[in-house]
């Protein structure tokens, strides 16, 4: 393995220096310098021939040209133009990696339709192909990147990325626990959610101020099949965990004011035995599945 591939800190901060910059941490720019994690990350996603790859924040390149030795295809996506000149250098020797330089995301709630338009055009020329995340995602972007690819009609096989600790502990939370909320009833929903490994700060460099965690995220059709309208249950979720503290029951009949009396709601909660002064963080990920299917039938088929 050539010295390129091995991002190491003094390699680094050479290579920062030979161009004149430094990192830029707003961005989240921290970059993986333990070749052990870089590897178990790429063998955890387990690539091979038909996986196309999309990789969010290149960054200098480090774990792009390990993916590239192991897929079929690498999307790889970097918004700033220093890192986009060092990814570009380590790239160079592989003809199977797209390096984009643009923002991912449109919105926070949305792709930019360039990623999605080359990611689609990638998976209609090779239809065997599937596609995988597989990053060390900045922090900032981390939580629109895999909730917005879960809410595609891509047909995405797995994720394996590097996150903030604390947001891995929200993506696997339980009911009751304090970091269970709409994101980890959306993930769970759809997707069986595994943390690999927490990583401490000294695996990376410049060190963030927290702990990593490096997440699996598997899809699970038969969880996802329940859910009659996947963007209403996004939408009912987000909103009903904007006041997890307050009565679920003031929360659904503020929420569907105009669309449902407040007998409607106590209708619907009351054919599911569920207790007015119940909070939406004490019901678990199937119960909301099925009181979510159960307004969206009440609100697309009203009596």
């Amino acid at each position: 393995m050539s010295d390129t591939e091995r991002q190491t800190r003094s390699h680094l901060m050479r290579k920062f220096q030979e161009h004149g910059f430094h990192p830029r941490t707003h961005l989240g720019q921290n970059f993986l310098i333990d070749l052990n994690i870089i590897e178990f990350v790429v063998r955890n996603a387990e690539l091979n021939s038909n996986d196309l790859v999309l990789e969010i924040g290149a960054g200098t390149g480090g774990m792009t040209t390990f993916m590239a030795r192991e897929a079929g295809h690498v999307i790889s996506v970097e918004v700033d133009r220093d890192m986009h000149l060092l990814a570009s250098d380590a790239i160079a020797p592989y003809d199977n990696v797209t390096l984009i330089r643009q923002d991912a995301l449109k919105n926070k709630n949305t792709f930019a339709p360039e990623i999605i338009e080359e990611i689609n055009r990638r998976l209609n020329e090779s239809p065997e192909m599937s596609l995988k995340l597989v990053a060390n995602l900045p922090y900032s972007i981390a939580t629109p990147v895999i909730s917005n690819l879960v809410a595609t009609e891509i047909p995405w096989s797995r994720m394996v990325v590097t996150i903030q600790y604390e947001l891995g502990l929200r993506m696997q939370a339980r009911p009751k626990q304090s970091h269970y909320g709409a994101l980890s009833v959306w993930l769970q929903s759809q997707c069986d959610v595994e943390m690999l490994k927490q990583l401490g700060p000294t695996v990376f460099w410049p060190r963030p101020k927290v702990d990593s965690a490096i997440m699996k995220i598997v899809p699970n059709e038969k969880h996802r099949e329940k859910i009659h309208d996947r963007a209403f249950f996004q939408d009912f979720i987000r909103r009903l965990f904007g006041f997890r503290r307050k009565f679920m029951r003031s929360v659904l009949v503020g929420m569907y004011r105009k669309q449902l009396t407040k007998q409607d709601v106590d209708d619907l909660l009351s054919e599911m035995d569920l207790s007015p002064t119940l909070r939406a963080e004490q019901l678990d990920v199937p119960t909301l599945v099925a009181l979510g299917n159960r307004f969206q039938t009440r609100l697309t088929s009203p009596e």
